[in-house]
């Protein structure tokens, strides 16, 4: 078989581990020997063995390493972290062939995997299904590249290009646009990134929990931007269910769950450094409409995900703007799903 059926295959494992390495990369890792896959692993969870590892140590006749070759989507590390360097158990293991995907852009690793495996005479490829092994961790690599989080909007508005009805009282309730069906995916994009962000009209609103509950998986760490703490902390993002950072103008300091972090001006830029200082490599946002349109002035974002129901409004808040052509559109039950990308 192909080196790029392999890789690919590196990438199938690598995904495994989408909701449970962060901040780490998803890596998948085979070990091929005579053409035949003799063992293979995955970075699991963050802090546990990385994915050259589990493979390695699946191998029982360790005498076989010595002519497989070891493919990895993304390159091997060479430093102390949590776990010992994947790099120096390659050459105790002497492993003679390494084929791997793409370099690591973090700085303590990004090459010095790669040339560590050389100096100790490893031939060493790497390139394959490169594209493909970038995409898979578009998070951690825009982190390491633009120092911030990936940040994906995400919002539902109607035909008429509304995002919610005109509030004439107190009432907290939700103008739901979308179908049933679309709020699971909604939970299911939501256990996939680290945070996620909103503005503090969308919780006085809405009263959102900012949950998985209808998905599964880990709750992302909840942002709220509330410049002068006008939110009651009886509300749902005060729960225990999830950490909750509130970005204000007023105090920092720490209550239960709950992290207040002070900052000069709630700007896009002055959050997104604080989630890079925390190193939160992903934000996922959810609204309202003022909050998402200064991702989009700024030019601070990466993805956009815009669903649009059967619903409409006639008047209310208008949805955000952007000017490009989605990349792809998709039906998704009785509602239909535009994705942007900035790039």
């Amino acid at each position: 078989m192909s080196a790029e059926i392999y890789m690919q295959r590196c990438i199938d494992l690598a995904l495994k581990g989408i909701r449970s390495v962060a901040p780490n990369p998803m890596v998948g890792c085979v070990l091929v020997s005579d053409d035949i896959i003799i063992a293979e692993g995955y970075h699991q969870f963050f802090g546990g063995p990385h994915a050259e590892v589990n493979a390695i140590n699946k191998v029982k006749d360790t005498k076989t390493l010595k002519k497989a070759t070891l493919f990895v989507s993304l390159e091997p590390c060479a430093h102390i972290g949590k776990t010992a360097p994947c790099a120096d158990l390659i050459i105790k293991k002497e492993i003679q062939k390494v084929i791997i995907g793409t370099r690591d852009p973090n700085p303590v690793v990004g090459g010095k995997g790669i040339e560590k495996l050389k100096n100790a005479g490893v031939d060493v490829i790497v390139g394959i299904l490169e594209e493909q092994c970038l995409a898979i961790n578009k998070r951690f690599f825009t982190f390491h590249e633009k120092q911030r989080p990936y940040v994906i909007l995400k919002w539902a508005q109607t035909l008429d290009g509304f995002l919610d009805k005109i509030r004439d009282d107190d009432t907290q309730m939700v103008n739901w646009i979308s179908a049933p069906e679309t709020k699971t995916l909604v939970h299911k994009w939501r256990s996939e990134e680290q945070s996620i962000l909103v503005g503090r009209n969308t919780i006085i609103n809405d009263n959102p929990s900012l949950t998985v509950r209808e998905y599964g998986g880990s709750n992302p760490i909840r942002l709220v931007i509330d410049s002068q703490l006008q939110i009651s902390n009886s509300l749902n993002v005060y729960s225990e269910d999830a950490p909750t950072i509130v970005f204000n103008r007023l105090k920092d300091g720490q209550e239960k769950n709950i992290e207040f972090v002070k900052i000069n001006e709630t700007s896009t830029k002055n959050i997104l450094d604080e989630l890079y200082k925390r190193n939160i490599q992903s934000v996922f946002v959810e609204g309202g409409s003022r909050t998402l349109q200064y991702f989009i002035i700024d030019n601070v974002w990466d993805e956009a995900r815009v669903i649009v129901g059967k619903k409409s409004f006639k008047e209310g808040y208008k949805a955000p703007i952007i000017n490009r052509i989605p990349v792809e559109t998709i039906r998704f039950g009785s509602d239909t799903i535009h994705y942007f990308k900035r790039k």
